[in-house]
């Protein structure tokens, strides 16, 4: 996968955090976890000395435990918390924790005439900027610049110095550090790794016309995704012509590009 390519996914960042910060956050005395699983405060307190000592998945996968090794016989299955395989797992630990926002976070600027609708965390020296609409819950690293006119749907976690331009649309994505959405672009559920750029008028789709589970390749098999809604997985450094348009699902690996105008219907691997 694209951004597993040039990181561990423990080392990949939801909400500006990695995910094993994530897990550093548990400081529960002899507590273990899977490196990958996503794994929520209400399940961790599942677990107790005198009671279910392993937390699974509904694949019967540990994700936390007591002890030396996981106990199948004191297990009890997760509510929220799951194993991250593939890319679209990121999507959804990322709703799961921004969409449960509880309170903003302001350390930069945010103009008078930007409209907030939510919760936001926004880091130091960054900017928002007039005609910025905001609606749902948002996390926004530091040294950002957001606007002017551009719209951005929970729940979106944007990493540190990012530039989100005028007339684009970011819903419910993950964008890297040093990446740049510049101008009249739509990302939608979509993951875009570490310095990205979209040239003007790049356009995700996340949509089936007939409504069903997007499907996408996976060493060549076609995999159910179990989202209605999927863009696209993006990797370090990719760099796209104004005017591409990107089939749901699909995957642009680290270092590849676009021409002006083209139409992205498959996997794009090389530059070739």
């Amino acid at each position: 996968m694209p951004l597993f390519t040039t990181r561990a996914i423990e080392a990949f960042p939801i909400g500006n955090i990695l995910l094993r910060e994530h897990h550093a956050a548990f400081t529960i005395e002899d507590l273990r976890t899977h490196p990958h699983a996503w794994l929520t405060g209400e399940d961790v307190a599942l677990l107790k000395a005198d009671g279910p000592t392993s937390l699974v998945d509904e694949r019967r996968t540990p994700l936390a435990w007591f002890g030396e090794v996981p106990d199948a016989d004191k297990a009890i299955v997760a509510n929220k918390s799951f194993l991250i395989v593939h890319p679209w797992d990121l999507l959804r630990a990322n709703e799961l924790l921004v969409g449960e926002l509880s309170e903003s976070k302001v350390e930069g600027d945010i103009h008078p005439n930007a409209v907030i609708e939510g919760f936001i965390h926004l880091g130091p020296g960054s900017r928002i900027l007039p005609g910025v609409f905001i609606e749902g819950n948002v996390i926004i690293g530091a040294n950002c610049k957001i606007g002017p006119n551009c719209y951005i749907r929970g729940s979106t976690s944007i990493g540190d110095k990012c530039h989100v331009g005028n007339a684009v649309e970011i819903k419910n994505s993950i964008l890297l550090s040093n990446t740049n959405v510049g101008h009249l672009s739509y990302v939608g559920d979509s993951i875009l790794g570490e310095k990205v750029n979209f040239g003007a008028g790049t356009v995700t789709s996340n949509l089936r016309h007939d409504g069903k589970n997007h499907r996408t390749d996976v060493d060549g098999v076609l995999v159910d995704t179990g989202r209605r809604k999927f863009g696209c997985i993006v990797g370090d450094g990719v760099h796209t012509g104004i005017n591409t348009s990107i089939y749901p699902g699909r995957k642009l690996w680290p270092n590849t590009s676009t021409r002006p105008g083209e139409i992205v219907q498959r996997d794009r691997v090389t530059n070739e």
